[in-house]
């Protein structure tokens, strides 16, 4: 059997039907193989960076692997971006690239290159993947592959690289023969002390909040999170990257939390006494820049997978008062022992800090004990929404927020929505209300301008559904070419321009930092962009353009009941703020536009609490637990 039909088979074998590659002299074998297997069809992007986009979408939206597929040298490295994305957002794909062959692979690191298009894409990739790996032996690729898989998909998951020489391609192997590759064996691991003292401080808490992020659906656990959820009756916090994990007006969601807001949220993280943290790595998009000043009077729990996470935090950041070093798997597994025991917990024993068995057989009563707290989030909520309504008001342009809340309210459930970087991002994670079975994605962490459009490839291969795209118009400038490969399937995506004419966050920067002295951000100062509706025709795809507020309704209509792909050019104030936003020094809770002092300390329960009292509190929670 030629090695690239093994491969070819072994890439079906991963449930995958769609792979993305861009064809080369080096992987040419590779590329032919995958072309003739009767199961598999090749999407070829028109840039190896919106290939790797695509199969990272692809793997979003299947919770599943995806894969890219290219040549040697620039090819590979013209990926780098978007696994970096794969990388920081722990999504697994497989890159496959083509290398020269054995024989023309330069004898040393020293040497600079021998075969033509030849660069080490191990040491390259090495930072930025969980494993990278050059096949030297053709009898390896069972193992190798094998191998790839396993870690791309297991623990904390991320991207991986296969670099295989144009030589091996061709090789004759007898898959009978190849040696496999054997997963170590599970730890057992034992939480049933450490998860009592949780329940301990969930009993003893009044403003608990859990916050919940990405790695819920990274790791397909948004079952067990709902059920942790409804047993508790604790208020949620949801990440950007979780924000999809429950519907808008699920009673328990409060909304999101960080240095965009909203306020509500803020407001409950700051006043809370207890914080639990499970799939969120608490980074300071969501803490705020200076971390001693996060839940200043919250005991803090942390579950992580990754060890370097849970010990990032330094002097000078904030304490985890409980670490807990394991998969969310078994965090919800050692939750589930006590969902039959009614919650709260009625006689906690507190000697030595342990939960006695005998304190749950006898406690019966169902009382929701944060219902309370659970309706002061939502009158923070209320008062303070992202898009009041004189937003609605205003003329002459697109008020970002009101195009956010008027495409959420029409979008349907199980839609799939994707969002860029910089303002498109910030508005429509602040403003999307999300409903039952939707998907909202960007790349969270890498976060580069022009992900969407690429990513929405993927995304619409993989979910049969209707895909909607939110950009800028300089993040559209970043990947125009991919409009070529939606033209080419025909791809349901509508692509929504939030058009501010240049770079509008960088702009709010200067403003902040450079007393707005603007560089590099609009044409004034050196920028340029084309007529969007030329590009629309040039590549064939319908357009419209909305100029004002009283023409959403009636054009998003349009875009959606358009068959096939769309671009909406959406005329954005090209002086639109993220509105709140953090200032680098301040707290979550004292987000600009500043609040009058005395209202804002009017909501925050511990500050305005008379010291004594807190101090009080302390001391006698304290002398419990001696």
């Amino acid at each position: 059997m030629k090695l690239s039909d093994y491969v070819a088979d072994f890439l079906y074998k991963q449930n995958l039907r769609h792979i993305f590659l861009y064809s080369g002299g080096a992987i040419v074998h590779v590329a032919d193989s995958i072309d003739r297997h009767p199961k598999l069809k090749i999407i070829i992007p028109q840039h190896e960076q919106g290939g790797a986009a695509a199969a990272d979408g692809y793997s979003r939206i299947t919770e599943n692997l995806g894969c890219m597929i290219t040549t040697s040298g620039p090819g590979g490295t013209n990926t780098v971006t978007s696994v970096c994305n794969s990388y920081f957002d722990s999504i697994p794909v497989l890159i496959i690239t083509g290398q020269v062959a054995t024989f023309r692979i330069k004898p040393s690191k020293a040497l600079r290159q021998k075969g033509f298009q030849e660069t080490d894409m191990v040491s390259i990739f090495r930072s930025i993947t969980k494993y990278a790996v050059q096949i030297k032996k053709a009898e390896d690729i069972r193992y190798e592959l094998e191998k790839a898989v396993y870690l791309a998909k297991s623990g904390r998951p991320g991207p991986v690289l296969l670099d295989l020489p144009d030589d091996l391609q061709r090789a004759e192997i007898d898959p009978a023969n190849l040696r496999p590759f054997s997963p170590p064996k599970r730890k057992k691991v034992r939480l049933k002390k450490q998860f009592k003292k949780i329940l301990e401080l969930i009993e003893k808490s009044k403003r608990p909040i859990l916050i919940l992020g990405a790695g819920i659906r990274v790791t397909s656990l948004q079952d067990e999170a709902k059920k942790f959820v409804e047993y508790f009756k604790m208020p949620v916090l949801l990440t950007w990257g979780g924000m999809d994990l429950f519907p808008y007006d699920y009673p328990y969601n409060m909304g999101g939390v960080g240095v965009c807001g909203p306020r509500g949220g803020n407001f409950a993280v700051q006043n809370a006494d207890l914080v639990i943290a499970l799939g969120t790595r608490l980074s300071q998009m969501i803490t705020g820049g200076k971390q001693n000043l996060f839940a200043p009077h919250a005991k803090k729990v942390m579950v992580d997978i990754d060890r370097e996470e849970l010990e990032k935090f330094g002097p000078n950041d904030f304490k985890l008062d409980i670490k807990i070093l394991a998969d969310l798997s078994d965090f919800f597994a050692e939750a589930r022992k006590y969902y039959k025991k009614p919650f709260p917990v009625s006689s906690v024993s507190l000697v030595k800090g342990a939960l006695s068995q005998s304190s749950f057989s006898g406690f019966r009563s169902r009382r929701d004990r944060f219902a309370k707290w659970r309706e002061t989030i939502k009158e923070w909520r209320k008062r303070y929404p992202i898009c009041p309504k004189e937003y609605y008001q205003e003329k002459g342009h697109v008020n970002a927020y009101v195009f956010i809340k008027e495409l959420s309210r029409i979008l349907r459930p199980e839609d799939i929505i994707l969002t860029d970087a910089g303002g498109n991002l910030s508005w429509t994670m602040q403003n999307f209300e999300i409903k039952k079975g939707q998907r909202l994605i960007s790349a969270w962490n890498h976060s580069p301008m022009g992900y969407s459009v690429p990513a929405s490839i993927g995304a619409a291969l993989a979910g049969r559904r209707k895909v909607y795209c939110i950009t800028g118009d300089g993040g559209l400038m970043m990947c125009l070419e991919e409009l070529g490969t939606i033209r080419r399937h025909n791809l349901p995506i509508k692509i929504y321009i939030f058009n501010n004419h240049g770079h509008g966050i960088q702009k709010q920067t200067m403003d902040t930092w450079l007393a707005g002295r603007y560089t590099a951000v609009d044409e004034k100062t050196g920028l340029w962009f084309p007529d969007f509706e030329k590009v629309a025709e040039t590549f064939k795809i319908r357009y419209f353009h909305i100029r004002n507020h009283g023409e959403i309704g009636k054009i998003l209509k349009k875009t959606i009941a358009a068959k096939g792909p769309v671009l909406c050019d959406v005329e954005i104030n090209p002086d639109q703020k993220i509105v709140p936003m953090l200032k680098f020094g301040s707290s979550l809770e004292d987000l600009d536009p500043k609040l009058p002092t005395e209202e804002l300390e009017k909501i925050m329960i511990c500050h305005t609490k008379a010291k004594g009292e807190i101090k009080k509190e302390i001391i006698s929670s304290e002398a419990k637990l001696i």
